[in-house]
């Protein structure tokens, strides 16, 4: 799952207009912003395999501090506390944590049987939406597309910086989403590591657009 998760950020926010887009992108991929770190520094690990799923080349084998069923909740569960302490707008506590939260509920649908239910867990669980091409990117072109609307419907530009940014994010996603449904394996693990380092720059782009749109109902 890719764009599926930025459609739950998109789609937030609809029900926490005060929160801020940045914030409403991070949270629903925010096990996936960890992860990286956790490449990084050793915690965690991944091979490339092709042929592992017929949408993903990679085998995701472990992940248990990012990616498991408790973990999840603990992650869920801190984001919302600490955005609640330095804002007090529980709505907003209620929906980052839920977002992120999201991310695990999606990867359980599309990923094989490889998510722990904890660390240390002997039990995977996972649907399997992955070993379909077709299924997976309809399944979250159809995601995308309703949470770009609902945003799109939910605020309004200020100035023409407030559709253009939007709408480039959406293109970007859209062609990164198609490139990495077709294109070629990553050639290395640090190439994975680096591509997740950089997918930061979209919680920026989600502050940015924000600045330059308003909620239509607050």
């Amino acid at each position: 799952m890719f764009i599926g998760h930025f459609a739950v950020g998109l789609a937030g926010k609809r029900a926490a207009p005060r929160t801020d887009l940045g914030l409403l992108i991070l949270a629903p991929v925010f096990l996936d912003f960890v992860w990286p770190i956790f490449l990084v520094t050793g915690i965690e690990s991944v091979r490339i395999d092709p042929g592992n799923t017929a949408f993903t080349p990679l085998d995701l084998h472990d992940y248990p501090w990012s990616h498991s069923l408790g973990m999840a909740i603990v992650w869920s569960v801190l984001f919302g506390l600490v955005y609640h302490a330095a804002t007090r707008y529980r709505r907003g506590a209620v929906v980052l944590g839920l977002g992120v939260f999201s991310h695990w509920v999606l990867d359980f649908v599309t990923h094989r049987p490889d998510m722990p239910l904890y660390p240390g867990s002997a039990t995977f669980v996972g649907l399997g939406l992955w070993n379909s091409v077709a299924g997976t990117m309809v399944v979250e072109i159809a995601m995308f597309a309703a949470g770009a609307a609902i945003y799109a419907t939910a605020t309004r530009a200020k100035d023409r910086v407030g559709t253009f940014a939007f709408w480039a994010l959406v293109g970007v996603l859209g062609v990164l989403y198609v490139a990495s449904a077709f294109g070629p394996p990553p050639p290395s693990v640090a190439a994975i590591e680096i591509a997740g380092f950089v997918g930061y720059l979209f919680v920026p782009w989600g502050w940015w657009i924000d600045r330059h749109r308003a909620p239509r109902i607050t």
